[in-house]
């Protein structure tokens, strides 16, 4: 029933992800609203034009808590969207409204991306779109969606899942993972980063998540360590030592922790194997440049200590990574721009790793 709209996604490339649809009704709850209009509905500084087309579409004025809300379309809208995004859903223990069941499972069909937020995976479920998936959601109701839609397999320890055209996300914070990871597979890692520091994202959540969406730290410039990073990440490719940082900061290296701890919420040489990752991330992005070149200009010195180092704090190897992000357009040959094709159902799951 669905293999048409899991083809159709393969095919779409990424200038054709242009229009995201936020599907509502009475009960959505606000923060995931306001977090994909942030996300989605907000052009950022420098980001390439043109950026997401932003509708809301539900069934006529519908409340999300206490704010009422006036969608621009009626919900048929959904099927002319690229991507469709389901907030949380706030009364889990009732069906959804069947006309937005019916209007969701209708975009799929049609070929749209459809990704839930939190709670809004029990949209998905009712309409099908994850029988025979793997599937999360936020979790005081992972065993409630496992009971409800035993054809789903309910993961609850995983930030989202990626199942290329069907992707849900757990509660809250894992929402905006879950949108910076379209934005990163639609624009790429720099534009992911970019909206994420517009938003303040700290570059680490707390337990320490292994999420493919890796932020710079976003910390103003009034601090010790703000010339520091800079010339930090102009020098990627050399062997830094933590007494080489203290030399250029003109502290001492206990002092340096300190100040990386205060400003970081990590020591100077987690936050330097982070940055060589993220570097690592946006070379296998944008570059045709084998596993050595890579490990030499993000000062990892061989492709063994890259992978060793990537696969454990992205969660695949390196190779994985780029066959997986390398879904953009591409100039061919000849200069003229080809769309590579994009992934289809990967299943992937971005799980917590110690830190």
């Amino acid at each position: 029933m669905y293999g048409t709209s899991v083809r159709n996604a393969i095919t779409r490339t990424i200038p054709d992800m242009s229009t995201v649809a936020l599907a509502v009704t009475d009960g959505m709850l606000h923060f995931e609203l306001s977090l994909a209009y942030e996300v989605f509905g907000t052009h950022p500084t420098g980001a390439a034009d043109p950026w997401y087309s932003f509708v809301v579409c539900g069934p006529g004025a519908v409340r999300a808590g206490r704010f009422l809300l006036e969608p621009d379309h009626g919900l048929d809208r959904l099927r002319r969207a690229d991507t469709v995004i389901v907030p949380g859903w706030a009364d889990v223990d009732v069906d959804p409204p069947a006309d937005l069941v019916d209007a969701v499972r209708a975009a799929h069909e049609a070929g749209a991306r459809v990704a839930s937020l939190c709670t809004g995976a029990f949209v998905l479920a009712a309409a099908g779109l994850l029988d025979g998936k793997r599937a999360t959601t936020h979790w005081a109701h992972t065993r409630d969606l496992a009971t409800r839609f035993p054809q789903v397999e309910v993961d609850p320890d995983v930030l989202y899942v990626d199942n290329g055209s069907v992707l849900t996300s757990a509660g809250k914070a894992a929402a905006m993972d879950l949108c910076l990871h379209l934005v990163r597979l639609d624009h790429g890692s720099s534009m992911a980063n970019t909206v994420a520091r517009r938003l303040v994202v700290p570059p680490h959540r707390d337990g320490g998540q292994a999420q493919f969406v890796t932020t710079p730290v976003p910390a103003p410039d009034n601090h010790p360590l703000a010339e520091l990073f800079p010339w930090v990440m102009e020098r990627l490719d050399h062997p830094l030592t933590v007494e080489d940082l203290a030399r250029q900061a003109r502290m001492s290296s206990r002092n340096l922790g300190r100040h990386f701890r205060s400003v970081t919420g990590t020591t100077p040489l987690q936050w330097l194997l982070t940055q060589r990752i993220r570097h690592a991330q946006e070379l296998l992005e944008t570059t045709d440049d084998s596993i050595d070149a890579i490990a030499a200009a993000t000062g990892m010195g061989t492709a063994t200590t890259l992978r060793r180092h990537f696969n454990r704090t992205v969660g695949v190897p390196p190779d994985t990574y780029r066959r997986t992000f390398r879904s953009r357009t591409r100039p061919g040959p000849d200069g003229l721009s080809r769309p590579e094709e994009r992934m289809g159902d990967r299943g992937d799951v971005f799980r917590p790793v110690p830190a």
